[in-house]
């Protein structure tokens, strides 16, 4: 399976903070935005992974990420030249999906809990049709919301719905087959002038091949598209890292941990950075011999 995760737009919601830098790069407390969806993908199981990015940003990306080598993962990079909807990337991607299943993680997403990584390995290892999420939220009149019958099948996807038949919102996490690329190329663009991934969703629907696993208490889904939004996550990170010791979405550990890097380079990245809390924990890692 391969992944995308879309980090393009232009975050007017955070003007002026993003009005001359990328919202994915900017910290969610000591780490960068991307590095959040990121770790979803690697928590998924995924090595090579696509960043569709703006023209003025990609160079930047690439010199945060490099090729992923450092991190026995591959790193991609496509440019979207302009945001035309979350279901353009698998048309920016259809190159690199090539034969391939393909993960779409949006880049100011943040999902966390102790049940996250059972939940991606589950939807990651279905073979045919498509898996998307259900988060319960207070305002679903602001999310794609989907809602259910009685046994818990999802019945139908509404995008921003006036009167929502649910509570449950579909955050930026989506799992689907290769025919998700013609499927994106054949939708027509909404109102707006966008290739909305709830058409894609609902396509799959209609075929019946659309599973969708809810997320309920002990999981958080974070959007951290406005200043309110990015300072909560950031709290959320360091109340969870101060009070547990364990880094949310350290990409370095997650990698080790999955046996994509030795211990010996383990070491070589913790010992670049020993001059941040980051470093300091990557080393700790090495010092309490925990792999497992």
């Amino acid at each position: 399976m391969k992944g995308i995760v879309l980090s393009g737009g232009s975050g007017t919601r955070l003007y002026p903070i993003t009005k001359s830098f990328t919202k994915q790069l900017l910290p969610i407390y000591d780490k960068p935005m991307i590095y959040y969806p990121l770790s979803v993908l690697l928590l998924s199981g995924i090595r090579d992974i696509l960043i569709i990015t703006t023209p003025d940003d990609i160079h930047l990306y690439q010199k945060l990420l490099g090729d992923g080598s450092q991190l026995g993962v591959s790193f991609s990079y496509l440019i979207q030249e302009k945001p035309r909807g979350i279901a353009q990337a698998f048309i920016v991607g259809e190159d690199f999906i090539g034969d391939d299943n393909v993960c779409l993680v949006l880049g100011d997403n943040i999902f966390h809990g102790s049940s996250l990584v059972d939940r991606l390995k589950e939807a990651a290892s279905k073979k045919k049709g498509a898996t998307i999420f259900g988060y319960p939220v207070n305002n679903p009149m602001e999310f794609g919301v989907v809602s259910f019958d009685q046994n818990g099948k999802a019945l139908e996807i509404t995008e921003k719905p006036a009167c929502p038949k649910s509570n449950y919102a579909v955050p930026g996490l989506y799992f689907y087959d290769n025919r998700v690329v013609d499927i994106a190329k054949n939708i027509s663009p909404s109102a707006r002038g966008e290739y909305e991934i709830t058409s894609v969703n609902n396509e799959y629907l209609r075929m019946g091949e659309l599973d969708v696993i809810t997320f309920g208490r002990g999981m958080a889904w974070l959007d951290t598209g406005t200043p309110k939004g990015m300072l909560k996550a950031a709290e959320y990170v360091e109340t969870v890292q101060e009070r547990q010791g364990y880094y949310i979405a350290c990409l370095e550990e997650i990698a080790w941990r999955s046996g994509y890097i030795s211990t010996d380079h383990l070491f070589e990245l913790g010992s670049q950075l020993s001059k941040t809390d980051y470093g300091q924990y990557i080393l700790s890692l090495i010092n309490h011999n925990d792999r497992g």
